[in-house]
């Protein structure tokens, strides 16, 4: 072979050998997020909303207030707030909200327990269902396959919004509203996360590692438990981040829509749905919940988009 020849070989190669020796262990990952200053924003704004969601009664309690106390004297003649800002005061760091004269900044921080608890547990559920069909169809196949794949489309082709807000609505109200909502945003959520599980899985049982655990007589759910699921660990990880604001979205829509959780449990959606009516006399209702919503759901965006980048092999270090 020419030299021509021998550095067109090099230079093809050089992309195969930069993915084969790039770590996705836990450490090499973290270090190149660290890299990246967005993700770092990210991961900063998601831990300070997790710690707000967490000492929620000790944040309010700074201000001296609570998301069910009632202020009318906060309030004028036409339940608008009095004041600035909406009721900006030294005691109502927010303002307060329009009729109930509740303080918005202890709903907003006890918002994010609602928001951010049923965002991820809707994720949790999701990913274990999706995970579990997806890996099983992919590694099974047969009929198993033929019949799961249908039920996914059969359910990816439901209005999943207009049957989120039926069932929410006849379901008896004794259940408690955050674990049906839970359940309904996940039940919807795990087909895309099966899908992608499936095609990976597909990719994975023709590796050699598999194929000869099989060969040796390994049980399937072995295979399964020690060769695709450590293997499939990466893609879960980066789907499970990127959908826990569609989940948190999902939830803060139904709530916008009086159909999520009960009042006066606070919620940033359905702050957001009451504050539409009084954008005009007052807009900082809507500014805050709504800024807080836009703000969490970024942050896991670009964490996710971040994490993503971070476990491709196929991306070589810069």
């Amino acid at each position: 072979m020419g030299r021509g020849g021998l550095v067109t070989a090099n230079v093809v190669d050089r992309p195969v050998a930069a993915a084969a020796n790039r770590s996705t262990g836990f450490r090499a990952v973290v270090s190149r997020v660290r890299q990246d200053r967005w993700a770092v924003a990210s991961a900063v704004v998601i831990v300070v909303f997790v710690v707000v969601a967490l000492a929620a009664p000790l944040i309010a309690a700074v201000t001296g207030q609570d998301p069910y106390g009632y202020h009318i004297d906060a309030l004028n003649s036409f339940g608008a707030p009095r004041g600035v800002g909406g009721g900006i005061s030294a005691e109502h760091w927010f303002g307060v909200e329009p009729l109930t004269g509740r303080d918005l900044f202890a709903i907003v921080t006890y918002g994010a327990r609602t928001s951010l608890g049923i965002g991820i547990a809707a994720t949790i559920v999701s990913i274990v269902i999706g995970v579990l069909v997806g890996v099983t169809t992919g590694f099974f196949g047969g009929w198993y396959d033929r019949v799961l794949s249908r039920v996914v489309d059969v359910i990816f082709g439901f209005p999943s919004l207009v049957f989120m807000i039926a069932l929410t609505a006849i379901v008896p109200t004794s259940f408690p509203k955050p674990v049906l909502v839970v359940l309904v945003i996940g039940f919807f959520g795990w087909p895309s996360v099966a899908r992608v599980v499936r095609g990976q899985t597909l990719s994975l049982v023709t590796r050699n590692y598999v194929v000869a655990s099989t060969a040796m007589g390994a049980g399937r759910w072995h295979v399964i438990r020690t060769q695709l699921l450590p293997n499939l660990a990466a893609t879960i990880t980066v789907y499970a981040t990127i959908s826990i604001p569609s989940m948190i979205g999902a939830e803060a829509a139904l709530s916008f829509l009086a159909v999520g959780v009960t009042p006066p449990t606070p919620s940033w959606g359905r702050s957001i749905g009451d504050a539409i009516g009084w954008v005009q006399t007052d807009p900082m209702y809507l500014v805050f919940p709504g800024l807080a919503l836009f703000l969490i759901t970024l942050a896991f965006n670009v964490l996710g988009d971040a994490l993503r980048d971070a476990l491709d092999p196929r991306r070589s270090n810069r």
